[in-house]
C-alpha cells in the first residue's frame, strides 16, 4: 500500500481539527440552555419552648349549647310556670305534643304547642280549697256530698283526652278521669263570671275542683290543641315544690354544657 505524503498528512489533520472547532460552535449556539430548578428551602419552625402549650386552634373547643326556653311571648307568667315550661321543652317529657300549664298560684292556664310556643293564656276557676291531692273516691261521690275540704284541684301531669260529661252535657277535657276533674267552659253562674272577669286571683277559687275556663279560650284554643296534636296536662303545686311532684324536673333556666362524643 502507498502511503500518502506527509505535508497531505498534516493539510488533512488541521482541517479536521478546525472542522471539529466550527461544530462544537455551532451545537452552543443553536441548542437551548439546561433549564434548573431548584427545590425551596424548608421553612423554618421554630421549636416549641418547653412548658407552652400548643396552638388553641389544634384543640378543638368544648361543645356548650344554652338550654332552650319556652317562648311565653309578652305573657308575664311566675317564675315556677316558666321553670316548668323550660325545663318539658328541654326534656321533650311533653313526648311533642302540646302541653297545657295550670298555675294554681296564679289562676292562670297556658296552651304551648310542640315546639314550645305559647299559643295563648287564660285565667281560670280551681278548686276551692288549697290542696295538690285528690280525695280518694271523690270521683264516684255525688256532687252535692262533696264537702268544702275535698274540693281541691291535684297537682301532677296528666294525659288529655277529649270527652263528654254527663253532668254538664258538654264535650270537656278530662285531665283525671277517675276523679272527674277535666277543663271545660265556665258554667254560666254571674258569680263565676264575675270571679273570671276580675284582675285578681283571689277570688278564682271556687269550683268543685274543675279547672272552669272563657269559652273562648276552651273552644278555640285548648280543644284544638288537643285535637291536632293531643297534650300533656300539668298542674303546678301549691303546698310543695315542683320536684315534689315532678320526680325528674330539673331547672334548666342555665346553660347546659353537652357531652361530646369522642374522635374514633
Amino acid at each position: 500500500m502507498n502511503r500518502p505524503p506527509a505535508n497531505s498528512r498534516s493539510e488533512f489533520a488541521e482541517a479536521l481539527r478546525k472542522g471539529l472547532l466550527l461544530g462544537a460552535a455551532f451545537l452552543v449556539v443553536s441548542l437551548p440552555p439546561v433549564l434548573t430548578v431548584r427545590s425551596p428551602a424548608p421553612q423554618s419552625v421554630p421549636p416549641l419552648a418547653a412548658g407552652v402549650p400548643p396552638s388553641p386552634a389544634a384543640t378543638p373547643p368544648a361543645q356548650l349549647a344554652v338550654a332552650r326556653h319556652a317562648d311565653f311571648r309578652r305573657e308575664r307568667a311566675s317564675q315556677d310556670a316558666r321553670r316548668m315550661a323550660n325545663w318539658i321543652v328541654q326534656s321533650g317529657d311533653h313526648q311533642r305534643r302540646s302541653f297545657v300549664i295550670v298555675d294554681k298560684k296564679d289562676a292562670r292556664v297556658y296552651v304551648f304547642d310542640p315546639a314550645g310556643r305559647l299559643q295563648s293564656a287564660a285565667p281560670a276557676l280551681l278548686g276551692q280549697s288549697h290542696g295538690d291531692d285528690t280525695v280518694p273516691g271523690i270521683g264516684n261521690k255525688p256532687v252535692a256530698e262533696v264537702l268544702p275540704q275535698e274540693r281541691t284541684t291535684p297537682a301532677g301531669r296528666f294525659v288529655a283526652e277529649l270527652g263528654a260529661s254527663s253532668s254538664r252535657g258538654e264535650d270537656v277535657v278530662w285531665v283525671d278521669y277517675d276523679a272527674a276533674v277535666s277543663m271545660h267552659r265556665v258554667l254560666k253562674k254571674p258569680e263565676r263570671l264575675k270571679a273570671l272577669a276580675s284582675p285578681t286571683k283571689d277570688d278564682n277559687r271556687m269550683s268543685y275542683g274543675c279547672i272552669n275556663l272563657p269559652p273562648p279560650f276552651y273552644e278555640k284554643v285548648l280543644r284544638p290543641a288537643v285535637q291536632r296534636t293531643g297534650a300533656i296536662i300539668y298542674v303546678l303545686p301549691e303546698t310543695r315544690p315542683l320536684h315534689e311532684v315532678f320526680a325528674s324536673f330539673q331547672d334548666v333556666n342555665g346553660p347546659v354544657r353537652l357531652a361530646q362524643r369522642a374522635a374514633p
